[in-house]
């Protein structure tokens, strides 16, 4: 028989093993939403009673709503973490924006490519990088369509598919007014400790707000599109942000603000409806759980862990009782192209950070080209804190936000949710920010981080795509 009369069998054979029963059901479709700088717990379900997301509400009420869901606060790393089910420190590049996702590292869409599945992405895939500079022909999320409707059509008739749907909201810029043209109430906003409580920033947020919804009704535009075609029931679905709000001290940051998003999952087959799970989950974890639910093993490479059997049997996790977050470079915004590399460990009631070069400027040097601290994206409610950073009033939301900061930060979320007051020097805390120390370092260790014992200068010679 020649070789490609056999491939052409061979391939055959996959797609009808992976249509064909897995546990009683078809093979399931993968869907990702992902949403650009949508933070928690900017979501109805979560209890926000501003911003409607009806969609996203929906299918949290499906399957499952979780609280502690954390990723890396920059776009490409923690989209490669999603893809690569690794964290960003061992990518290589893909550790930093505008790097590249080498694709000697395994990734999920790849992996269901080459078993049968149709994959594709609309908008915003992994990114901003080049791709082709990892070997890739096309974006590491799929083929680009301009619409899942297109992409939906295309497939072959019963064929499974997995597809990435990335909006670009509620990345900046904003209509400004936006969201109180929509009826929405300045009064009713929740401002956060870490930026002062005014109109500018009232309504900077409920411009925020506003591009939230534009994803979410997106998002009910895709799922029509699923029921309508009678396959809601059998697609495995996440809904997530790639990283925190796009407000100072937030985005690019390791501290909640900028590392803890939304994320709710749904596979009405096999994920019982209205669960919520506490448990710490990551991005490491979505690219194993997808596979899983595939009927395919993980590759070793994958340190994140498949979430199914928390889904569909209701265990915890073992020993998740904590998250690791981490930062490279983000945007080109020092002398030199360098970053400001930072750890965390993320527990229930503390958060412990180390900053591995303090005499960096955390948001980017205060004069940078055209520019100023420009790891916080140009907005009214930047331009507020900057101008007025003089007033007694606003002089320590621009210290926090874009002044140096110390090598060790420790916070105590029982009584500072919103992780101001740095208690690394206290001497009371000295046992639990030595424990938290060492539990990052056996981290860093056991996951090969560059960063480790001081290291990791050879990630700031990567270039800047």
């Amino acid at each position: 028989m020649k070789r490609t009369a056999f491939n052409a069998i061979f391939l055959l054979g996959c797609l009808v093993f992976f249509m064909s029963e897995t546990r009683g059901q078809q093979a399931p479709n993968m869907l990702v939403l992902i949403a650009d700088d949508w933070g928690y717990p900017h979501a109805g379900a979560y209890g926000d009673h501003v911003v409607q997301t009806p969609n996203f509400d929906k299918i949290a009420k499906q399957g499952m709503l979780f609280t502690n869901a954390f990723t890396t606060p920059s776009c490409s790393p923690s989209r490669a973490s999603l893809l690569t089910g690794q964290w960003p420190h061992q990518l290589e590049q893909g550790v930093h924006l505008k790097g590249f996702l080498n694709k000697k590292f395994p990734n999920y869409v790849e992996l269901l490519a080459g078993q049968g599945y149709a994959t594709g992405h609309s908008k915003k895939g992994w990114g901003p990088g080049k791709y082709q500079l990892g070997g890739y022909e096309y974006n590491p999320a799929g083929p680009k369509y301009p619409d899942f409707e297109t992409f939906f059509k295309s497939r072959s008739k019963d064929q499974p598919f997995c597809f990435w749907f990335g909006s670009h909201d509620p990345h900046r810029p904003y209509e400004q007014g936006s969201g109180a043209t929509s009826g929405k109430s300045i009064a009713d906003v929740k401002v956060p400790a870490f930026l002062p409580d005014n109109a500018v920033v009232r309504n900077d947020i409920l411009d925020y707000y506003y591009e939230i919804e534009q994803f979410d009704r997106d998002v009910g535009k895709i799922l029509a599109v699923l029921e309508a075609a009678g396959e809601l029931d059998n697609t495995l679905i996440v809904i997530t942000g790639d990283n925190g709000m796009p407000f100072p001290r937030a985005k690019a940051n390791i501290y909640d603000a900028g590392t803890h998003v939304p994320l709710a999952i749904s596979w009405p087959v096999r994920i019982k409806p209205g669960q919520l799970c506490t448990s710490f989950v990551g991005f490491i974890d979505l690219a194993p759980t997808f596979l899983a639910a595939a009927g395919m093993q993980a590759p070793n490479a994958m340190t994140g862990t498949n979430l199914l059997p928390l889904m569909t049997g209701g265990k915890e996790l073992v020993k998740r009782e904590k998250m690791f977050v981490e930062r490279e470079r983000h945007a080109r915004v020092r002398k030199g192209n360098v970053g400001y590399p930072s750890r965390g460990i993320r527990t229930k009631d503390f958060l412990y950070i180390r900053n591995f070069r303090p005499d960096r400027w955390p948001a980017g040097d205060p004069e940078f080209g055209t520019g100023r601290f420009g790891d916080v994206d140009r907005s009214p409610t930047k331009d507020y804190i900057i101008k007025r950073k003089d007033d007694p009033g606003i002089a320590p939301f621009f210290e926090k936000a874009f002044m140096k900061r110390p090598a060790e930060e420790l916070y105590d979320l029982r009584v500072d949710p919103d992780q101001l007051n740095n208690l690394a020097g206290v001497k009371q805390f000295t046992a639990v920010r030595r424990k938290l120390r060492r539990k990052l370092h056996r981290w860093m260790k056991k996951t090969s981080d560059p960063r480790l014992n001081n290291g990791g200068d050879h990630l700031e010679r990567y270039p800047y795509q």
